[in-house]
């Protein structure tokens, strides 16, 4: 089933409740059957019948065969989830076909990149928790959140998990997996000094998946923010950086505390300055934000660094 008339007929199979039904029924039954560290489980057609209230026999066998090489496969010890069953089951028990209950601003921990003030504020509107400056009202944030994701949830728990996702995509996407479908990245170093980013990183990462098409932007210094490198070279320092969102680099950004810089057009086109006090952490990154070598420095009693 390929093409747009084979999408158009996957999701058609969705049309009818007792479908729906079915696939619920056999998540249901394999979660309670599933013990821990155990793979998929395969069902018979009674265990599935008895679950889903079907006019008959007939009914539901016809059901059961519209599914069946879509979104269930049929073994000799019974059927199983396929991908796209597995992955339209996930979706409709979390209930993301809801709307999204929003909420207004509340305030953040961060200090805004474009302007310095430290009235970072959170609101959750259209499908996204946008983080914004106060002060200055410019965006400094975007993050897509689930309804599952902020159901039963007040602003703080729902930021509190918008936190932990955001460092954990941000980490998926600079190892090139997309978050949204696991699919590659194919990523980008443009120039964005015509922006509002500050004058201390005037260049964007962009990465867009070849599969979903989904894009993702920030500024070069944050690609290497979650990087072993840098994650080493905070901790020897006494700060977790894995720890910290990616809205809450501003300040370093702002204060000049990391800092991009394009060197050449050949291998080592880029180079992304981390300080922390008298330290730093250079990196030397190709024009796909990948990392081709990284050093640190202590600065010297003449200002010099000392490799």
């Amino acid at each position: 089933m390929t093409g747009e008339s084979g999408v158009a007929e996957m999701f058609g199979l969705l049309a009818d409740e007792t479908r729906v039904d079915i696939l619920r029924a056999v998540a249901l039954a394999e979660h309670e059957r599933t013990g821990r560290g155990a793979g998929a489980v395969r069902l018979r057609f009674s265990e599935i019948y008895d679950r889903v209230d079907a006019e008959n026999t007939s009914r539901f066998s016809y059901h059961l065969g519209e599914l069946t090489g879509t979104y269930l496969r049929k073994t000799e010890e019974g059927y199983e989830f396929t991908h796209a069953g597995e992955r339209i089951v996930r979706f409709i028990l979390s209930g993301n076909y809801e709307v999204l209950e929003g909420f207004g601003s509340e305030p953040v921990d961060g200090v805004c990149p474009f302007c310095g003030a430290e009235a970072l504020a959170a609101s959750l509107s259209e499908r996204h928790v946008h983080i914004s400056c106060g002060a200055c009202e410019r965006p400094v944030a975007g993050l897509p959140v689930t309804p599952a994701q902020t159901r039963d949830r007040d602003a703080e728990a729902v930021i509190r998990s918008v936190r932990r996702k955001s460092i954990r995509d941000y980490r998926q996407i600079r190892n090139g997996v997309c978050p949204t479908c696991s699919g590659w990245l194919a990523a980008d170093v443009v120039d964005g000094s015509d922006g509002p980013l500050p004058e201390a990183d005037s260049f964007l990462v962009t990465s867009e998946c070849r599969e979903c098409l989904r894009q993702y932007n920030a500024p070069l210094t944050y690609s290497v923010a979650y990087h072993p490198a840098s994650v080493a070279f905070h901790w020897d320092r006494g700060i977790d950086v894995t720890t910290v969102p990616a809205w809450e680099f501003g300040e370093r950004l702002r204060e000049g505390q990391w800092t991009s810089e394009r060197r050449s057009s050949g291998p080592g086109t880029y180079e992304v300055t981390l300080r922390a006090g008298d330290d730093a952490l250079r990196f030397r990154l190709d024009d796909t934000a990948a990392v081709t070598r990284t050093e640190r420095v202590r600065r010297g009693r003449g200002g010099e660094p000392d490799n």
